[in-house]
């Protein structure tokens, strides 16, 4: 594992999957891979839940990863992989909250409704999340104080060098600077919009 992303879902994490993956650090571990391989992944997160992950599994042929699980787990991540280096996505906590609400909140909401093998997906993630600083009841004051509180955590554990922080608006520049990595002729990607999200999730419904 050479990047882990500590970014929150919907901060970007999908556009930065992408982007390490064009920069020759993929395959790169996102929620999508545990939704479309739940029989695999979701067992594997409720150990790490339950105090024994096992991160060779989870990250098998992986070299990156970012967004929900692995956001939860930087402090844990950050010991078992001393050397690698950290990426923590971000935007402002009152626009982040309202993508929240709009998308991961109303899905998690919405659990008992949702198809039965998607159940124990919805249920381990909401845990993760919970784990993480926001319950299921969290109101829109709560999350925009969380956000801000997992920002300063992620900072106070991971050392200065190994850390980036960053807006994917800010495209290519300072993510290769810290990558080591040319910059592309490409275009950053831009991708996951609120629209997306639910394609992803009925998709694999």
């Amino acid at each position: 594992m050479q990047i882990i992303g500590a970014g929150l879902g919907r901060t970007g994490t999908y556009s930065l999957k992408m982007a390490l993956t064009q920069l020759g650090f993929g395959p790169c571990y996102h929620m999508e891979a545990v939704l479309m391989d739940r029989s695999r992944h979701v067992p594997l997160w409720n150990e790490a839940l339950g105090g024994e992950p096992d991160w060779t599994a989870v990250y098998d042929g992986y070299a990156s990863a970012v967004d929900w699980p692995t956001a939860a787990f930087y402090r844990e991540l950050n010991k078992a992989y001393p050397q690698a280096k950290f990426i923590l996505t971000t935007r402002s906590p009152e626009s982040w909250a309202q993508s929240y609400g709009a998308t991961i909140h109303k899905l998690l909401q919405g659990r008992d409704q949702a198809p039965p093998d998607m159940r124990d997906w919805l249920m381990m993630a909401e845990a993760v999340i919970a784990a993480n600083g926001f319950p299921p009841d969290a109101t829109h004051d709560d999350l925009v104080d969380g956000f801000a509180t997992h920002i300063d955590a992620v900072k106070s554990e991971i050392p200065a060098d190994r850390l980036l922080v960053f807006e994917v608006k800010q495209g290519w520049a300072p993510l290769c600077a810290f990558l080591g990595k040319p910059v592309p002729d490409e275009p950053f990607p831009r991708t996951n919009d609120r629209e997306e999200f639910w394609d992803k999730v009925t998709g694999a419904a």
